[in-house]
């Protein structure tokens, strides 16, 4: 039997999930592992991971990669992610794809990547799951305490914080890039980016993952401040639109969650209903067409 402990920053008690065994604080987040007569067994880590361009191309023609090694199944879970959250004029938005693949096998189409930490703050996750996944709860948990105690919820910077500190403290063993939004009272929507290594920026829109190399023009172009909320939820899903079709590690779906004054909606967009790129699209005018038409010179019309 394994028993898996995650200790916490110094100052804070650890929930137990064995009441039997309870664990205490601690400078360092780190797991322990607990032998009870049998040897360890290898650890299994699913993981959203931006893979570069060159590595994604070599998956995508077949050739072996470190990640999935000469099995097309093996290695580790990995998610190409890609993950938004943009700032409109009365709350954010965020956005995220749901691919979650093994190698070159998709795992898992419809994962969600946006995680409730309170009533008016969510996260967005990308990098290891498992590393986000444990962030969340203990986040989650310690803001629950922080409520109790203030006896209103805790505000969207506070929650930004709590992942930082776990972030930064631990660059060394966790591999989380994470999108922070939530609206308070004080200063209404925020977005937070938390990326590897455990950087705090706060940021009118942020994106993340794998398929994020490709929408910073994008953005740069079409973002613009004092956007409605039907522009931004409308814009996010144009943007994970595009890294889905560009991004061969980003698909599946399009979940969307926004945060104001009066609550949190979520929204589910199916990949047959999104916008279609490029590519994507049916020629138009192509140099086949006016063959087909019959013109003597296809290069005159």
């Amino acid at each position: 039997m394994w028993l898996h402990r995650l200790v916490v920053p110094s100052g804070r008690t650890a929930p137990a999930r064995d009441n039997s065994d309870p664990v205490t604080s601690s400078s360092r987040l780190r797991f322990v592992f607990f032998l009870a007569g049998e040897a360890r067994p290898e650890p299994k880590t699913v993981t959203y991971t931006a893979l570069s361009p060159s590595a994604m191309d070599a998956s995508l023609m077949g050739a072996p990669s470190a990640a999935a090694g000469d099995n097309p199944t093996s290695g580790e879970h990995r998610m190409g992610t890609t993950i938004v959250g943009v700032c409109y004029d009365g709350g954010v938005v965020l956005a995220a794809d749901s691919r979650t693949s093994t190698g070159m096998y998709v795992a898992n189409r419809a994962s969600d990547k946006i995680t409730q930490l309170t009533d008016n703050v969510y996260i967005c996750r990308s990098g290891s799951a498992a590393d986000t996944q444990v962030i969340s709860d203990y986040v989650r948990y310690f803001l629950h305490q922080h409520t109790i105690q203030l006896g209103q919820p805790a505000t969207v910077k506070v929650a930004a914080n709590l992942i930082r500190l776990l972030a930064y403290q631990n660059k060394n063993m966790l591999q989380a890039g994470m999108i922070v939004g939530g609206w308070d009272k004080y200063e209404g929507g925020q977005i937070f980016s938390v990326p590897l290594g455990g950087t705090i920026l706060r940021q009118p829109f942020a994106i993340g993952g794998s398929g994020s190399s490709y929408l910073y023009g994008l953005l740069d172009h079409e973002w613009k401040e004092g956007m409605s909320q039907e522009e931004a939820e409308k814009f996010v899903v144009k943007v994970v639109s595009l890294a889905i079709a560009r991004d061969g590690a980003s698909g599946g779906v399009v979940r969307t969650v926004t945060i104001n004054a009066d609550g949190v909606s979520r929204k589910f967009h199916p990949g047959d209903k999104l916008q279609l790129w490029h590519e994507e699209l049916e020629p138009q005018n192509s140099l086949l067409d006016i063959l087909a038409a019959g013109n003597p010179d296809p290069m005159v019309q």
